[in-house]
């Protein structure tokens, strides 16, 4: 195993976009750790003082601005070996805020009540490392759980160039808050080397995501890579030290709901000796359907098994 480590500079981000045509920044073997940092926020909403801002963030803004509306996102990672049709298993190792600030807005005909909210609002809200808070402006310390809201591996080449706001099959805006240390996500890998990348830092957010932002930050994150020819999934999945995890994004939130039904049910099949209806009464008795956001055009939905329902 081989550890490595890579920068949000601007020659190692792409803004907006996820493409299978993106040559990769840093290419590893399956079972290396890689160390990611990265940055978060366009020029609108960096602070111009009185916050610590990571250098490559002005950097990047002085250099050139989206390719399309988005994430900035560190990558692409290449695993050799990763072929398509296979699954890359990621385990998230450590995620560590990067500065002392998130920013949250709220702009109209935007988010879960497009309509309701006429004004545009920008807070940056300080964040205390120590202390693992987010300091609200009324007064509150909110406990933090920093994750990545973007995780994802290059889409397949037919679709050519696509947005990073929109959560699909590679992954990519999935914005949910169990990926966290210690979970393993697999991805179904499109292209040779899967071709990964990650950022939109988020250092709390509910599900729902219900105003498009959480507090969004600078995160540092290390990861482990292992490339899986064992495993053949059309969808994400993910497990932690006590759950497994399946999703789906849709536009239609009944849509996601039911095909991240399916996939726990398929789940359920594949590591215990149930029948598909077992399965799906064990699913109506201990599984979790939750909104994992509404608010990027596919919206979100994951199932969540205690693994002690199904092993005991």
């Amino acid at each position: 195993m081989a550890e490595h480590e890579i920068n949000a500079t601007p020659d190692n981000v792409h803004w907006g976009i996820f493409d299978a045509a993106l040559p990769p920044r840093l290419e590893i073997e399956s079972g290396d750790r890689v160390t990611i940092h990265t940055i978060s926020g366009a020029p609108e909403v960096t602070p111009d003082e009185g916050f610590q801002v990571p250098p490559e963030q002005r950097a990047l803004h002085d250099e050139r601005g989206p390719a399309m509306p988005g994430h900035i996102l560190t990558g692409p990672i290449a695993v050799k070996g990763a072929q398509p049709g296979e699954m890359l298993e990621v385990r998230i190792l450590d995620v560590k805020l990067r500065t002392d600030w998130g920013w949250n807005v709220i702009r109209p005909l935007s988010g879960a009540l497009p309509d309701e909210f006429a004004e545009e609002r920008l807070l940056h809200i300080p964040l205390d490392a120590e202390a693992n808070v987010g300091k609200l402006p009324w007064g509150v310390d909110l406990p933090l759980r920093p994750f990545f809201g973007v995780m994802g591996v290059a889409p397949p080449p037919a679709w050519g160039r696509v947005t990073s706001i929109i959560p699909r099959r590679h992954g990519g805006n999935m914005d949910n808050k169990e990926l966290i240390p210690g979970t393993t996500l697999f991805l179904p890998v499109h292209v040779p080397g899967a071709n990964f990348s990650t950022g939109d830092g988020h250092a709390v957010q509910g599900d729902g995501e219900v105003c498009v932002t959480a507090i969004e930050t600078a995160l540092t994150g290390t990861f482990e890579f292992i490339r899986r020819p064992d495993l053949s999934h059309r969808l994400p999945r993910a497990e932690t030290p006590t759950h497994y995890i399946t999703m789906d994004f849709h536009e239609d939130l009944d849509t996601a709901a039911r095909q991240a039904l399916r996939d726990m049910i398929a789940l359920i099949q594949e590591r215990a000796n149930l029948s598909r209806e077992d399965a799906f009464t064990l699913c109506s008795l201990a599984a979790d359907l939750r909104i994992t956001q509404m608010v990027n055009v596919n919206k979100g939905v994951h199932v969540m098994l205690a693994k002690k329902a199904l092993h005991g």
